[in-house]
């Protein structure tokens, strides 16, 4: 149990779509506009995790037609937005638009993030602390993974908002976005390998 809860601990933490898209929707329209995206990305992350415990994202992602259109499109969104912050200004970009993303947004895109499901299936098929009792044992890992995946969304919806209120240099502001970028090119290059 300790090491589930280490692994979700690190899996979840890690930037992806997700972590990544909540700080950048603080940084943009601060904290009010963000809890609506990360309800949808809550809610997104659980249907995901109800869709590989149920065997439905195995029988979806075995078309290689679907899974091929699943890809592309996350890579596309991926790439994108790695784009945006790479070649943003001298202020933090992590997302540019003029409405602030919503629920449906944030639900959206856990459907078509490769982090979603590759750290679902990890976690759902491995880590078997209470083989005797799947039902448990899946409820058990629901719990532990909503009770870490929510204030680490949050602390990343924070960091953003923090960075909005921050005045700091141009470099810095710079660094932050070329670190970024390159984060979110690692999420495609390890979505495009897999």
């Amino acid at each position: 149990m300790l090491a589930f809860t280490a692994a979700v601990f690190f899996l979840v933490i890690t930037p992806g779509p997700g972590v990544l898209s909540t700080a950048g929707v603080g940084s943009a329209f601060g904290f009010r506009p963000g809890l609506a995206y990360l309800a949808g990305l809550g809610v997104g992350n659980s249907a995901v995790g109800l869709a590989v415990v149920s065997g439905l994202a195995a029988v979806v992602l075995a078309e290689p037609v679907i899974r091929n259109v699943l890809l592309f499109a996350s890579v596309a969104y991926l790439l994108y937005l790695a784009a945006k912050i790479a070649l943003s200004g001298s202020r933090i970009a992590f997302i540019e638009a003029e409405r602030p993303p919503g629920f449906l947004n944030g639900l959206m895109l856990q459907a078509i993030n490769p982090k979603a499901y590759a750290v679902n299936t990890t976690l759902f098929t491995g880590f078997a602390f209470w083989p005797e009792n799947f039902l448990g044992e899946t409820l058990v890992k629901f719990a532990v993974m909503n009770a870490l995946w929510i204030p680490i969304h949050f602390a990343w919806l924070g960091a953003g908002v923090t960075l909005k209120r921050m005045d700091l240099p141009e470099r810095a502001h710079r660094a932050i976005n070329i670190g970024m970028a390159l984060a979110m090119l690692a999420v495609v290059a390890l979505a495009a390998l897999s």
